[in-house]
């Protein structure tokens, strides 16, 4: 992958640069290079708008008034021809100028050429190209504007008007367009200063504004590479925009749960190390023991040395399983069984237990509860969960499995008398190896991994589960599934 060159400060300068560039090119052609075509197509717009005010009133009876005012409005000359040329109505553009004299000719020419045309033409022609002159029955009026040498420029637009007798005349508008060169001239040298001037405002502008919204992220940078050296201790901070103060909660969030994930697998790692060990030293040290005393092969020493070595089983067994829970691997075989049945088949396997060390199991329920699930994972939730309540329960060594059957529902408490769980602590519970006292014990019954496995097959099984717990109360852990009839 091309590393980029760039950093985001050039890049947000030159972005903001561009734009000023592009809004003064934008300028440019719109007052200086398009300003011409502008004006006319105004002039055009202004001009239909008072012919058709004209063809709407054509038969009315004060159209005289009326072409004289839209003549005057728009500064325009208004004539109304007949098929011969001949001009019916006419107006000057404004008081004391003078009427411009056509050839009868060549409104004649302008009629059968708009009556060709489809009832419509606009042209624009040179000054120099209208031949002014005396008509037989008519006189200017007023002198000619003093243009200079300057080729004057007028717009001429003709339509056809069909009268209530049904004859056709000619609506004859024309206006003389102002020379606006000169005025593009001005512009332009304006325009050059103006160009200049807004360039090193941009640029001065477009450094500061970059500077400012890229020294934050420049920051956020620097200390994100800390994070990624595993200092996870490091605070974002930074001010400006929201966007930049809402990175900088996120990245802090981020360090935190990142320092805790630290935390916990450099717990796991110790943990695990100290489980694998543990049975290893006992195989390890009766096998020596074994070999070198003798008389010392007997039967209680090779029941040790194959009681670590199932426990070694055991744990490999539970990390590899719970990899495959959490990589979603493990596929569930869902079935509707009898739950009650099989929380009693369950604690009879404890028999050993509470005959040899003392324990009491009571598994309180009023009806058998069946549910739809895998029945061998939903074994394994209750393994060890009891397995859990056991190792943490207190010195009475007394065990409650409660059973809470609603119509829809089904929820299972698993409670002890252990010394509780502080609040702060309780979402930590169903990680691996989470310690409530941080000191290392070795379980009693399992590997220590049994509430980050229960955790994970409960939520493939999307059931709901918790723990309620009081320092010095015990603990209840509990979960709740959909519950079915016995039939199908």
């Amino acid at each position: 992958m091309k590393a980029d060159r760039f950093s985001i400060k050039w890049k947000l300068y030159a972005y903001l640069i561009g734009f000023v560039g592009i809004m003064l090119v934008i300028l440019w052609i719109f007052q200086v290079v398009s300003l011409e075509s502008f004006y006319k197509g105004i002039k055009t717009s202004s001009i239909k708008k008072a012919a058709y005010t004209i063809v709407k009133n054509i038969d009315h009876e004060e159209l005289d008034q009326l072409l004289e005012r839209l003549a005057s409005q728009n500064d325009m000359e208004v004539k109304i021809v007949d098929a011969t040329g001949q001009v019916l109505y006419e107006a000057a553009g404004a008081p004391g100028e003078r009427i411009q004299i056509i050839p009868r000719s060549e409104l004649y020419a302008y009629y059968h050429k708009t009556l060709e045309g489809g009832g419509e033409a606009l042209s624009f022609i040179k000054e120099e190209d209208i031949r002014p002159f005396m008509h037989e029955d008519r006189a200017f009026i007023g002198k000619m504007p003093p243009y200079g040498k300057k080729v004057m420029e007028s717009l001429i637009y003709t339509q056809m008007v069909t009268v209530n007798n049904g004859v056709q005349v000619m609506l004859f508008l024309t206006t003389r367009l102002t020379p606006v060169q000169a005025t593009v001239d001005t512009l332009r040298v304006q325009l050059i200063y103006i160009t200049l001037i807004l360039l090193v405002v941009a640029i001065l502008i477009a450094f500061f504004i970059s500077k400012k919204i890229s020294k934050p992220i420049m920051k956020i940078t620097h200390t994100a590479g800390e994070l990624g050296k595993g200092n996870y201790n490091i605070v974002f901070e930074g001010s400006g925009y929201r966007e930049i103060r809402e990175l900088n909660d996120t990245l802090n969030y981020a360090a935190r749960e990142l320092s805790k994930v630290e935390t916990l697998r450099r717990e796991l790692v110790a943990n695990v190390s100290h489980d694998l060990r543990t049975p290893l030293t006992m195989i390890i040290g009766y096998g020596e023991m074994i070999r070198d005393l003798p008389g010392e092969d007997t039967t209680d020493n090779v029941q040790v040395i194959i009681d670590e070595a199932s426990r070694l089983s055991m744990l490999v067994t539970d990390l590899l399983e719970l990899s495959k829970l959490q990589d979603g691997e493990m596929v569930l075989s869902f079935k509707r069984f009898n739950l009650t049945q099989s929380i009693k088949e369950i604690l009879e396997r404890y028999t050993k237990l509470i005959e040899q060390q003392g324990y009491e199991l009571n598994f309180l329920y009023e009806e058998d509860v069946y549910i739809e699930a895998d029945e061998l994972k939903i074994s394994q939730v209750l393994y060890n969960l009891i397995n859990n309540a056991i190792n943490y329960t207190g010195l009475d060594k007394k065990v409650t499995i409660r059973q809470l059957a609603t119509q829809d529902q089904v929820k299972v408490e698993i409670i002890d008398t252990g010394e509780g769980i502080d609040k702060e602590q309780l979402p930590y519970v169903w990680e691996r190896y989470y310690k409530i006292d941080k000191t290392h014990k070795r379980a009693q019954i399992g590997t220590g991994l049994g509430l980050s496995i229960v955790k994970n097959i409960l939520e493939q099984h999307h059931a709901l589960y918790g723990v309620l717990s009081e320092k010095g109360k015990g603990s209840n852990f509990w979960f709740e599934l959909n519950r079915r009839s016995k039939e199908r």
